[in-house]
């Protein structure tokens, strides 16, 4: 079955609600994976959306096993199930329920059957999507120009000013099953609308996802572990960027 390819009008008119049960895969950096069952808010033949327990941030792969319906699949007409890799294009915290915990919900597209041979050798790559399909009428991805932003040298200047600001937070790491299996009370070494550095004790790679909270500012943001350095003093910092809001910074 061949599919032509043609842009937003045609996704949009295809989209489906159906409730189909997924496994979700995620590799957040080399040492750390993930997988967890959830079920499709609605689907087409390039693309899903979907909520999990935990966040991601658009650029990632994620690898889903769902048993897609044949006429909307682009390969794997015969399979029982289908297995397909798909690119976070957006995603958005949903608030919390009855004090459970928090989901995310995530835009993805179809890239193909098989990841990049980067994704192999580095899973905390980022990619966008390309200008041309792939021979399946699926997305066709490349790495993003700013994705060796994430090994910027710590004096190196960055693209927004961050500001020497102490403030309070709480940072929380997420285990296999969404729930909190680390947490502990830290200051900020230098912060930003979109980042921060912060003094841990928590020994976490790059490439993680940590939930940062504040009470001073109401707020809490996901945020991506870019570097984990430890300073002149001896201490450690997580370099983190914000990756569903921005910090709500205010400096005179």
């Amino acid at each position: 079955m061949s599919m032509t390819f043609d842009g937003k009008s045609r996704r949009k008119r295809e989209r489906l609600e159906l409730s189909l049960p997924a496994r979700v895969y995620g590799r957040e950096s080399e040492d750390y994976e993930w997988t967890e069952q959830t079920r499709l808010l609605d689907v087409t033949p390039f693309g899903v959306r979907l909520s999990l327990s935990r966040p991601t941030e658009p650029g990632r792969l994620l690898h889903l096993t769902l048993p897609m319906p044949r006429q909307l699949r682009c390969f794997d007409h015969v399979e029982d199930q289908y297995r397909v890799w798909a690119l976070v294009r957006n995603m958005k915290s949903l608030e919390p329920v009855n004090d459970k915990p928090p989901r995310y919900e995530i835009g993805a597209a179809f890239i193909g059957k098989r990841a990049p041979a980067s994704f192999d050798l580095d899973p905390t790559t980022l990619y966008e999507v390309a200008s041309s399909p792939t021979e399946a009428g699926l997305w066709s991805v490349v790495e993003r120009d700013n994705t060796s932003a994430r090994h910027i040298p710590s004096d190196k200047p960055r693209p927004e000013t961050r500001h020497n600001i102490p403030i309070e937070v709480m940072i929380e790491v997420l285990d296999e099953k969404g729930q909190v299996s680390a947490r502990e009370t830290t200051v900020t070494e230098n912060i930003s609308p979109r980042g921060a550095a912060v003094f841990t004790t928590l020994d976490i790679t790059r490439g993680r996802f940590v939930r940062v909270t504040s009470v001073q500012y109401r707020i809490s943001v996901v945020a991506a572990v870019r570097a984990r350095r430890v300073g002149a003093n001896g201490i450690p910092r997580l370099h983190l960027e914000f990756v569903d809001k921005r910090w709500p910074l205010e400096v005179e």
